[in-house]
């Protein structure tokens, strides 16, 4: 856990948010990846998963959480659930009066996010197998979309789900690189604010790459 501390020491000192850090601190990573993997569960890298995914980098995951500027109560969609550990992650911060819906296209990755969330008790964290490059409409508006995948543009489905001033976080670019950004809806526009360079594997469904 020497690890832990450390990413932990690391974010404090970067100026991240108290509440970020202790819930990060609350996640065992190590349930989210395969046995042989969980003596790097603290190291500061992306991790495998199934079928070509990813769990991220955590400082990539403290990064986007901090930018979603998450408050207790909110409805949160995430495209993107992986292994589910940062749908539970911002379970932790929406409370027991929020929501988290978090979308999988991947059948495998489903079942490993629900049991996941599931042994975790995150009870507000609902996981549906959809394409969730279209967003989740009959669940919408959201206050807050994150896109944990690389993605040539936001989608116009997700644009349309968020609730004015609501907050998008997304990577945004090329198969090989992408800018993660922070967009804010302002009525029928959005305000962006750019955080950096960044790698993710690329988004799958309609608004995806081909």
């Amino acid at each position: 856990m020497e690890q832990k501390e450390q990413l932990v020491s690391f974010w404090k000192e970067k100026g991240f948010s108290d509440k970020i850090v202790a819930a990060f601190q609350e996640m065992p990573r190590e349930q989210f990846i395969a046995p042989e993997l969980q003596p790097f569960a603290y190291e500061d890298r992306p991790l495998p998963t199934i079928r070509g995914q990813s769990i991220s980098q955590p400082t990539t995951i403290v990064i986007m959480t901090q930018a979603l500027e998450v408050e207790e109560g909110q409805k949160i969609l995430e495209v993107g659930a992986g292994a589910g550990f940062q749908a539970c992650l911002l379970s932790k911060l929406v409370g027991e009066k929020g929501k988290v819906i978090t979308t999988e296209i991947i059948p495998e990755l489903v079942q490993l996010a629900r049991r996941n969330a599931h042994h975790l008790h995150c009870s507000n964290v609902q996981v549906l197998e959809t394409d969730g490059s279209r967003g989740v409409e009959e669940e919408g508006p959201f206050d807050r979309i994150i896109i944990t995948a690389a993605c040539p543009k936001i989608p116009e489905p997700l644009i349309a789900q968020t609730k004015e001033k609501g907050i998008i976080v997304a990577p945004l670019g090329t198969l090989q690189e992408q800018l993660l950004v922070k967009a804010r809806k302002e009525g029928t526009r959005l305000e962006f604010e750019f955080l950096g360079p960044f790698v993710f594997v690329p988004l799958q469904g309609k608004y995806g790459f081909d």
